[in-house]
């Protein structure tokens, strides 16, 4: 049922799908019904949001989103692993991943370390951390997006 309503648009992937080959097929699936601009995708409030754009992303805090940019860098802090899309964290989005989360990430075959420099689309819940930002707790909420 589920992957039904994602694949007419009628649905997104939420941020924790519990099983990472499910969760492969319905990202699949949505990334489909996304390009071919069915059910929600048609509409603009759904659109993937610019991490090269912070304020646009900030607006819609407290929202569930789709953020797709370019990593810029990623550095540790304490219990805390910082994707950034930009130099300056109190304006640029970022994406935050908790050291005690890392293993399930590299075990997904997603090092956080290894981001530098890709695209990559993430899901959660805006927030605001200084900029906009996402905390990413499953590997699931991260697709790479890279370009040629």
């Amino acid at each position: 049922m589920q992957a039904e309503l994602i694949s007419a648009g009628a649905a997104r992937v939420a941020a924790r799908v519990p099983n990472r080959n499910c969760a492969a097929e319905l990202l699949m699936r949505e990334n489909d019904a996304r390009r071919a601009k069915l059910g929600l995708w048609a509409s603009p409030y759904y659109d993937l949001l610019n991490a090269e754009n912070p304020a646009a992303v900030l607006a819609e805090q407290g929202h569930f989103a789709l953020v797709e940019g370019k990593v810029v860098s990623v550095r540790e802090s304490g219990a805390t692993i910082y994707v950034n899309f930009g130099r300056r964290w109190t304006e640029d989005f970022t994406v935050t991943i908790l050291k005690r989360n890392e293993r399930s990430f590299t075990a997904a075959g997603l090092e956080p370390k290894a981001l530098t420099r890709r695209h990559i689309r993430v899901r959660g819940w805006i927030e605001e951390r200084g900029g906009p930002w996402i905390e990413a707790a499953r590997p699931e909420q991260i697709e790479f997006t890279d370009r040629d």
